[in-house]
């Protein structure tokens, strides 16, 4: 009896990563580091994804926490490799922020409000999903230069 092992390969390798953190100042500290890390194991430039994550972490220990539940990032590169998308989702569907173009910047002497106008600086998009609840997800997306 010959038997015979078929492998499949597709074009691009997958390249996703989810992790759950909890909804403390650390975790969404780890959440920053985890990206860069991430993100350079696929060779990838870390350093505006990194800054997204970190305020996005952040809005979701701070405004989208709720005790015993964790946040969850998602990085996810497109199949043709030109596009990043990152993913917090918090279990706090019924405080949305301001979406896109909608975000005004605080006071002058305000130590915060800043984050959302960062995210809108460096992606390419961003946004808000709701769903499926009690969840919210806040995403962004970054082109990818070859």
């Amino acid at each position: 009896m010959k038997q015979e092992i078929t492998r499949t390969e597709s074009s691009a390798p997958v390249r996703q990563f989810t992790v759950l953190l909890s909804p403390t100042l650390r975790g969404a500290r780890l959440a920053r580091l985890l990206t860069t890390a991430q993100l350079a194991s696929w060779g990838l430039p870390s350093e505006s994804a990194a800054q997204i994550v970190a305020e996005l972490a952040t809005n979701a220990t701070v405004h989208g926490r709720v005790p015993g539940r964790d946040f969850r990032l998602d990085l996810t590169v497109d199949d043709e490799g030109k596009r990043l998308r990152i993913e917090v989702t918090d279990t706090r569907g019924d405080r949305l922020p301001p979406g896109p173009g909608i975000s005004t910047a605080p006071a002058a002497d305000s130590e915060s409000g800043r984050g959302l106008l960062i995210v809108e600086a460096l992606a390419d998009r961003w946004g808000v999903a709701q769903g499926p609840v009690p969840r919210k997800t806040v995403w962004a997306e970054l082109d990818l230069v070859p």
